[in-house]
């Protein structure tokens, strides 16, 4: 018998539908009692489930009207301006330090397949960088893209502005979504960050592309909240 809690299960088969495009973008879903019956399952439980593919932004909400698949690109191509680590502090009168690079390559699961536009297994490329400025190191980033020749496996050159090293291969990049929530860090982000299981972190997901390189790139950017809370108020003075 599976260990895998019963909601992570059906999600993962909801994340399915989504990725083989059962479910199309801006699609009503089933309602949680059409899923109730499919699943043989109790309401709270598809609740759960969807739960997890909305945090993700994958479904969405409307109340009265139902569940529905989130479009993956503004239709309207009113993009917003993709702003990175190095641009962000530049604006505070910061300047950006990348403190360690680490680089791995990786096979694509089912999530970072559907992400990426990639298919399972397809090669990876995961960049996980400890970010700061001059006094302090309070970011930690982990980046993920589908390898190709063109992108480097040398550390170092990973250090300056991701999106300015993109920029030289001629991908420029539009933000599609991106998702912001308060968590308490795990182990990897506690070890990355020199923080405690109790300190308060600020999640953000990104997700950006550039489809005409068929580039896609999903990061998950870890803050330590006290400090990334003051950067925040100290751009929000100055503008």
């Amino acid at each position: 018998m599976s260990k895998i809690p019963l909601y992570i299960q059906i999600a993962e088969h909801l994340r399915d539908n989504i990725k083989i495009g059962k479910w199309k973008e801006g699609e009503k879903i089933p309602t949680e009692k059409d899923l109730c019956e499919i699943y043989n399952v109790s309401r709270i439980t598809i609740r759960k489930a969807i739960d997890e593919l909305v945090k993700e932004n994958l479904l969405y909400r409307e109340r009265p009207k139902g569940t529905f698949v989130t479009p993956f690109e503004d239709t309207s191509n009113n993009f917003t301006l993709v702003k990175g680590f190095t641009q962000e502090m530049k604006e505070m009168g910061k300047k950006a330090r990348t403190l360690d690079v680490e680089l791995e390559l990786i096979q694509a699961n089912k999530k970072l397949a559907l992400y990426l536009n990639a298919e399972v297994g397809d090669q990876v490329l995961t960049l996980r960088r400890l970010r700061g400025d001059d006094e302090v190191a309070f970011a930690y980033f982990v980046t993920y893209f589908k390898y190709e020749d063109k992108f480097s496996l040398n550390p170092k050159d990973y250090y300056g502005s991701f999106y300015a090293y993109l920029n030289q291969l001629n991908i420029q990049v539009n933000q599609e979504r991106e998702v912001v929530e308060a968590i308490l860090p795990d182990a990897k982000v506690q070890k990355a960050l020199n923080i405690d299981a109790n300190t308060p972190v600020l999640k953000r997901t990104r997700f950006t592309s550039c489809k005409q390189q068929n580039f896609y790139e999903y990061t998950e950017c870890f803050y330590v909240g006290s400090l990334y809370k003051y950067y925040l108020d100290f751009s929000h003075s100055h503008s």
